[in-house]
């Protein structure tokens, strides 16, 4: 990997890419607070164990300072899918990049002009939406602003090769390619629960066994996150399923709640 790389956020995209970046190379890792590093630490480590090829955890060094990134050639920005949050944390990062710094962002369905535009620096700027869990899935849509320079595209799509991903250029439509398609089948899904009085059980077994789809909609949903899956919803201008709202209301986010579509894991 030729980019010294700096990834902020702590979540489970970040520690997902700070992981797979790791076997090529030395990566920055910011955490907002101390206990929040202490979990990303953990994440990255756990991850790591769990790649075939075993990269070193070591060399993913977490900082709680975003000046520690004033080193970084190549930021990516990996927090919450919320237009403000992003915009906020992507005037940060380019107040401490370099000149020739590139900065990119991990939004599933936001505008990439927009971010661009909040950062301040669109001639350096793309989005590179990496898909959930990072060290298996191979897909990267690869998403620039009219105005980035070509250095940014070439380095853009370099740093997606050195970490074992295939790049895929989109354009910059709400949802890109995959969510733009994806989640209105994942929406009908939720639907015909309302409709029928299906058990998600069963609808997602009409579809793994009769699509041959390695997981059932409402499955996937409660994967992705039930409040993550919202946004991107109203991001491309979906009429939100009554169920889904009702589920993020009483916090039932999915997976990482413990319920959701499917009950307390």
């Amino acid at each position: 990997m030729n980019e010294t790389l700096g990834i902020a956020g702590a979540g489970t995209i970040a520690t997902g890419l700070a992981a797979v970046a790791a076997r090529s190379g030395d990566v920055l890792l910011y955490a907002r607070s101390e206990r929040s590093a202490d979990r990303a630490r953990a994440a990255v480590t756990k991850t790591c164990g769990r790649m075939p090829d075993k990269p070193d955890p070591e060399r993913v060094k977490i900082v709680t300072d975003l000046d520690a990134f004033g080193e970084a050639s190549y930021l990516v920005e990996a927090v919450v899918e919320d237009h403000f949050a992003k915009s906020t944390l992507l005037t940060a990062l380019a107040e401490r990049a370099g000149e020739d710094t590139v900065i990119a962002t991990t939004t599933s369905s936001l505008s990439i002009h927009e971010l661009a535009g909040a950062s301040g620096r669109p001639e350096r700027f793309a989005g590179l939406h990496v898909f959930n869990p990072v060290p298996r899935m191979d897909l990267v849509e690869l998403v620039f602003p009219h105005d980035a320079n070509e250095d940014t595209r070439t380095r853009s799509r370099e740093l997606c090769v050195a970490m074992g991903k295939t790049p895929v250029e989109v354009p910059d439509i709400p949802g890109f390619v995959v969510n733009r398609l994806l989640f209105p089948y994942l929406f009908d899904a939720i639907k015909l629960l309302e409709q029928t009085g299906m058990q998600a059980e069963a609808v997602d077994r009409c579809m793994t066994m009769g699509a041959g789809l390695p997981m059932g909609p409402l499955a996937l949903l409660d994967f992705v996150g039930l409040d993550v899956s919202m946004a991107i919803g109203e991001s491309i201008g979906l009429e939100i399923p009554e169920r889904l709202a009702t589920l993020v209301e009483e916090g039932a986010l999915g997976r990482k709640a413990g319920r959701g579509f499917y009950g307390p894991s």
